[in-house]
């Protein structure tokens, strides 16, 4: 883009860095089969019947230079695959992973279309990505759509992440499509058709380690090289240029960067619920909004996950264990690439060691402690974990609460035992164990004591406890509420959502009831409670 002036989405020209420096199988054969000897294929999106806008997100489209199109016309026509630009070269990427812990060879892009790149009016590149815009040749058995319910989902937490600060991918649009497709929600022989939607999703690169991950497995040394050098050129070129020793410090910086991110999830209470490798972006960015849900009760072995729920092996708590899993993948399909494969080993332990350190940084900040005293707050940081973890309180209610319960407590407003009295009470769930409260309730002690020796002000620490807390976060059950809405044809849930979630850190008092706790009715509900693969 040349001009300031935001313009619609069907004058944008394209850019198309991968497909024009990568290797492309260009045959436009989207039969579902293996594509050995490249890094993508190109594709054309299935048109869909009826395209209509239902979301939008002002504050990506501003930062692309893209104004906000009408429901329907020529720019929605884009976001639905129905028109393809003369500047654009449609594709979907080949990678392949690790799911669930085991090698699942060629996977790619069974839904997802990227159209290309746009440059926004600061000169940054970012590309654009179509996901349930028709069949690839990586669809597998399944028909390259998307569903409703699972678009809405991806469609808000990107956006929802973002605002809370978390490294993430983007969405730009929701479209609905005007067809329906099947899906069976819990893979339990209930397949029922439902509305079919697409997403616009945006990041600088797609590329996740699952990329790499396949040319090493099946020896092509040359294409692993060729893109291992298009993403540094392009998205680390601070490292300089590619060569052995680039390629050790570029591995480096990607462990610093799943760790900083991990760091991130386990501060918000964000599981991701499905960590394959192919899900793991090699910008250390959340991406592939799937089966997530945010924890409620605090409970470090929770998955939303039905296809995890033998083995847990994606639960909250496991998650900073599992991005270094997926690291020690990385590194064994980047030793192609380096003189000695030892020498990648250092930077998994500085993976441990960074995650700690910033783990620690964000939960002294939730607790509006400064970093003078960091070394001797390790046991306290420890305890509240395991406090945690004993109480089962709501997360997000426990230390947004904490932060007024401090300034109350700094100030003298309310006696002690009475402050926290009241905390536990409004952050537990009736499952809440007495037993944990209690053990909670005396780690309280502990922190009043500590919080105590901060030299700030009592309205200095409780601002910076809220900027660190979030009100509002993306729980189950509103996710599911608005879905609900929405495929009946009401909107409004989605865009309050949307609203709120914007600024999550305000207090906002005319939305207090999307602040409100997980109601007893949503414990066990579908959606709300547990979700599945299925989109």
């Amino acid at each position: 883009m040349t001009t300031s002036a935001p313009q619609s989405l069907e004058h944008a020209t394209f850019q198309n860095s991968f497909v024009e420096e990568m290797n492309g199988d260009t045959t436009f054969d989207n039969t579902p089969r293996q594509v050995p000897g490249y890094h993508y294929s190109r594709v054309v999106p299935t048109p869909v019947a009826d395209p209509r806008l239902l979301a939008w997100s002002e504050e990506l489209a501003a930062e692309l230079g893209l104004r906000r199109p009408p429901e329907q016309g020529a720019a929605v026509e884009v976001l639905a695959g129905n028109r393809v630009l003369e500047s654009m070269k449609p594709f979907a990427a080949r990678y392949g992973g690790h799911q669930f812990g085991s090698w699942a060879g060629q996977l790619g892009d069974g839904r997802a279309i990227s159209l290309g790149e746009v440059q926004a009016p600061d000169a940054s590149s970012w590309e654009i990505q179509l996901k349930g815009a028709g069949p690839t040749p990586y669809s597998r058995r399944a028909d390259g759509r998307a569903v409703l319910r699972s678009s809405i989902r991806e469609f808000l937490c990107s956006e929802a992440m973002h605002h809370l600060g978390v490294p993430t991918t983007r969405a730009l649009s929701l479209v609905a499509t005007g067809d329906l497709v099947v899906r069976d929600m819990f893979y339990n022989g209930n397949a029922r058709p439902e509305p079919g939607a697409i997403v616009a999703r945006v990041a600088p690169t797609f590329v996740r380690f699952g990329n790499f991950q396949l040319l090493a497995a099946t020896g092509e040394i040359d294409n692993l090289r060729r893109l291992a050098d298009y993403v540094i050129r392009r998205y680390f070129p601070a490292l300089g240029e590619p060569s052995p020793e680039v390629y050790e410090r570029w591995f480096a910086e990607v462990c610093q960067r799943t760790a900083v991110l991990m760091a991130h999830w386990m501060s918000v209470g964000f599981v991701h619920g499905v960590m394959n490798t192919d899900n793991m972006s090699i910008l250390g960015l959340t991406i592939d909004y799937g089966p997530y849900g945010w924890l409620e009760p605090y409970e470090p072995g929770w998955t939303p996950n039905t296809t995890d729920f033998a083995t847990h092996r994606y639960a909250f708590g496991q998650q900073p264990r599992i991005g270094l899993w997926n690291l020690m993948a990385l590194a064994q399909a980047l030793t192609p690439l380096v003189p000695d494969p030892l020498a990648l080993r250092p930077h998994l332990d500085e993976y441990v060691a960074t995650f700690t350190a910033k783990r620690q940084e964000m939960l002294r900040r939730k607790l509006g402690l400064t970093a003078a005293a960091a070394s001797d707050d390790t046991p306290l940081l420890d305890a509240l974990l395991e406090a945690l973890a004993a109480a089962q309180v709501d997360m997000t209610i426990f230390f947004r609460r904490l932060s007024h319960c401090t300034y109350a407590l700094l100030t003298q407003q309310a006696e002690e035992e009475a402050t926290w009295t009241e905390l536990l009470a409004t952050a537990a769930y009736p499952e809440s164990p007495a037993a944990g409260l209690d053990q909670l309730r005396q780690w309280l002690e502990q922190y009043g004591q500590r919080v105590r020796q901060e030299t700030a002000d009592a309205e200095t620490i409780r601002n910076g406890m809220l900027a660190a807390n979030p009100k509002y976060v993306l729980r189950n059950y509103l996710a599911q509420q608005a879905i609900e809405a929405a495929e009946a044809g009401d909107l409004s849930g989605v865009r309050r959502l949307l609203h709120v979630l914007k600024t999550p850190f305000d207090e906002q008092p005319e939305h207090e009831e999307l602040a409100a706790k997980r109601p007893e009715w949503a414990r066990e509900k579908p959606g709300s409670a547990t979700l599945s693969c299925s989109s």
